[in-house]
């Protein structure tokens, strides 16, 4: 009988390293502060005497991220990092699977009706709510509870041209989810670092998951055919050139060039100040975003939650979500109306 084959260790793995590897893996997510205190909290066990986490430095973080990521890598799993689009740019390592696509990873902790749910949450986010006028990339709970059951299928099919034949045998044993069901997988999501809530009231994806879902947000949700206009649902930062959904757009509407917020600063350093964007040279203001304040930034939210709020508005079915688009629609008409004039 043969040996079972055995990945190689790094050169200098040691128990430290196995310990901080376990814990990386239970946790998903380290940035640099929590790293501090996992290593001090490791070393101290190793060696018998407290360790202060301000001692572990950058270099001794990130060589045990390194050592890590040399050993799970034959097992096809990767450890990489981004910065967070909303606190300050904090980098964020995440433990990741290199290979499966994330819907075939949540699969294995969730039921079939509840990925089949995230898929339609998907959906939401990045192509109903992401359009060339405005792109959200988060449904807030209202919307989020609409999307418990999949469409029906003439609506499906009318949405996106297919034949009865055409739709997925998958979709008839969809059920769909009831609205505490929804409620309680968000929490879930929330919990498990997949999915963030913001005071507002709106969910998107959380760090962890755009580094994990990279190629398959693109793979899904860009188009690489030859004949693809040039605007595309997924777009990256003109500086870092990760993913954005939260941050800075071009004031012209078909442009796709995007910053984050904690990254333009330095990249209009680069360029002396001249703040143009360096696509299409229309001037760049800065008030053009991309996320949630692409509708809570402008007076037509305000206007949105005023009529989703009010009695017998007639609106109740609606979520703030939609109405604060509707109301962003009918503001920005009235302002192409007013240019013509």
């Amino acid at each position: 009988m043969e040996d079972e084959w055995e990945p190689p260790v790094p050169a200098g793995y040691n128990d430290t390293n196995r310990a901080f590897l376990q814990a990386f893996m239970a946790r998903g997510t380290l940035t640099f502060s929590e790293g501090q205190k996992l290593v001090a909290a490791i070393l101290a066990a190793a060696r018998g005497e407290s360790v202060d986490p301000e001692s572990i430095t950058q270099e001794a973080f990130a060589n045990y991220v390194r050592t890590a990521r040399e050993a799970v890598e034959p097992l096809d799993y990767d450890i990489r990092s981004s910065r967070d689009q909303l606190r300050n740019g904090e980098r964020i390592w995440a433990f990741i699977n290199a290979h499966s696509d994330p819907p075939t990873q949540m699969a294995t902790t969730h039921t079939p009706d509840e990925v089949a749910y995230i898929k339609r949450l998907m959906d939401l986010m990045f192509d109903e709510y992401n359009t060339v006028r405005m792109e959200v990339m988060a449904v807030d709970e209202g919307q989020a509870l609409k999307a418990s059951r999949p469409r029906k299928p003439r609506e499906s099919q009318h949405l996106n041209g297919e034949d009865e034949e055409d739709q997925p045998a998958t979709a008839a044993s969809d059920r769909g989810l009831k609205h505490s069901e929804v409620l309680t997988l968000l929490s879930s999501l929330a919990a498990e670092g997949w999915l963030e809530k913001s005071r507002a009231g709106f969910y998107s994806l959380s760090p962890r998951s755009l580094i994990e879902m990279w190629s398959w947000l693109v793979a899904t949700y860009n188009d690489d055919s030859e004949s693809a206009k040039d605007w595309q649902r997924i777009k990256f930062c003109e500086s870092c050139k990760e993913i954005v959904t939260y941050g800075q757009r071009c004031s012209e509407m078909d442009c796709t060039v995007r910053l984050h917020d904690i990254c333009q600063d330095r990249y209009w350093r680069t360029r002396r100040g001249e703040k143009k964007c360096p696509k299409c040279e229309t001037e760049w203001t800065g008030n053009h975003f991309v996320g949630e304040r692409a509708i809570t930034s402008r007076q037509g939210y305000q206007r949105g939650k005023g009529r989703a709020n009010g009695s017998g508005s007639g609106n109740s079915r609606r979520s703030d979500l939609e109405d604060a688009v509707a109301a962003q629609q009918e503001a920005a008409d009235e302002d192409e109306d007013m240019e013509e004039a």
